[in-house]
């Protein structure tokens, strides 16, 4: 969960929908199609066809083939956007409830171009998500040169202007977390990350400013403020970046884990802990046994490059084997353990090495490695970096022997 709401590099797998054709999908029914004179196909109807679709991304169950087209075409034509030719813009809608995505067929490429315009915009419950279909074969056109006031992108390209804000409680929604950003500028694309695209928050998200100048204030002034029973992470997701990377489309872009840098910590000539999250789970550390094969693993590893001074995996607090109490005290006791496993730093491992160089090169060697099949997020920290837990609290003197489970 740590990992996850850290999202300091693109997640495996996100926003990689196959996408399949709208038309003839068996043992889907056919799309309803919308009162319209003229197909307007030319010469190769396939190419057409895949130039005059969009994807809708993180439909929820409320949206259905009918009211989405009203609602495209409505808006369209209120706004004037599109071709503005006779007949309304679009001609067929498709929805694949069981994946949460649907196809949108306009009358022409033009007014498929034009209604990308809309990706952020609200409808029902929450953003649409518009992106071209992966079989897409037209001009590499993502945006429309068109602005709808109001609305806000939810593709957030990557670029120095890029923005992860993690520590985010569950429970907001895209128009509250928008909102608490918007004290410091308007915004220009924002991407609040869900499970399975339409499901709970996972706690954390991406945006952009219109003006780009006001970036370095929203992160200072909301970085490491407390909201809720949590503090904000905010930081620009550029950091650690390579050089160069293109800004590709949402389902082509290279899932290259990065390694990430605390926000304001620009230099490493001290910082010799390495910080890996997304590595082990409570689960794994709860059998003495299994947390002593998985800290000599580490420890093993870690010593390929370089002398491990001291090598911290923080251990769950050992739950009470009574069954715990019903109702909303048994869900508190649960949340109060969950929250003293996060604050002790359960779920981070801490590798402090005896000089910077060699932390730097654990770094580039593991950031990104697959750990108990999961890709390792890697940071490197100076003692003096404020963390949570502090770290003057993780490397307290123990035991030479990996510490017993502690007890509640």
């Amino acid at each position: 969960m740590q990992a996850k709401q850290t999202g300091l590099f693109n997640l495996p797998g996100a926003n990689r929908t196959q996408v399949p054709p709208i038309l003839g999908i068996p043992g889907l029914p056919p799309p309803i199609p919308v009162q319209t004179f003229g197909m307007g196909i030319g010469s190769n109807p396939n190419l057409s066809r895949q130039s005059r679709r969009l994807y809708i991304g993180s439909i929820t169950p409320e949206v259905n083939e009918q009211n989405l087209a009203e609602f495209f075409n409505s808006k369209m034509i209120e706004m004037s956007i599109g071709t503005g030719g006779p007949g309304k813009p679009v001609l067929a809608v498709q929805c694949n409830y069981e994946k949460n995505y649907a196809f949108v067929e306009f009358r022409s490429a033009e007014d498929a171009t034009a209604a990308m315009a809309f990706d952020g915009i609200i409808f029902i419950n929450g953003p649409l998500k518009i992106r071209r279909p992966k079989d897409y074969g037209g001009p590499e056109q993502n945006s429309p040169g068109i602005h709808v006031p109001g609305v806000v992108s939810t593709n957030v390209p990557d670029s120095i202007n890029k923005v992860f804000v993690g520590g985010l409680p569950t429970y907001l929604n895209e128009e509250q977390v928008q909102e608490l950003l918007r004290s410091f500028g308007e915004l220009k694309a924002f991407n609040l990350v869900r499970e399975n695209g339409n499901g709970v928050s996972k706690g954390f998200a991406f945006f952009e400013y219109v003006d780009a100048s006001v970036t370095d204030v929203a992160i200072q002034s909301l970085n490491g403020m407390e909201l809720g029973d949590r503090y904000l992470v905010v930081q620009r997701a550029s950091v650690g970046a390579k050089p160069g990377m293109p800004n590709l489309p949402y389902d082509q872009f290279p899932e290259i884990p990065r390694p990430i840098m605390p926000a304001g910590e620009n230099s490493t000539a001290d910082a010799r802990i390495l910080l890996m999250l997304n590595m082990v789970v409570p689960e794994d550390l709860m059998d003495d046994q299994e947390y002593g094969d998985i800290y000599e693993d580490v420890k093993d590893e870690c010593s390929k490059y370089g002398v491990v001074e001291d090598l911290r995996i923080p251990r769950p607090v050992k739950k009470d084997k009574m069954k715990p109490p019903p109702g909303e005290l048994g869900f508190q006791t649960a949340l109060d353990a969950q929250r003293a496993d996060e604050a002790a730093g359960v779920g981070r491992v801490y590798v402090k090495f005896t000089r910077a160089d060699e932390a730097q090169a654990g770094l580039k060697a593991l950031a990104g490695r697959s750990f108990a099949g999961r890709s390792i997020i890697a940071t490197v920290l100076n003692e003096d970096s404020q963390t949570t837990p502090p770290l003057n609290l993780i490397f307290a003197p123990q035991p030479a022997a990996p510490p017993p489970l502690p007890t509640s």
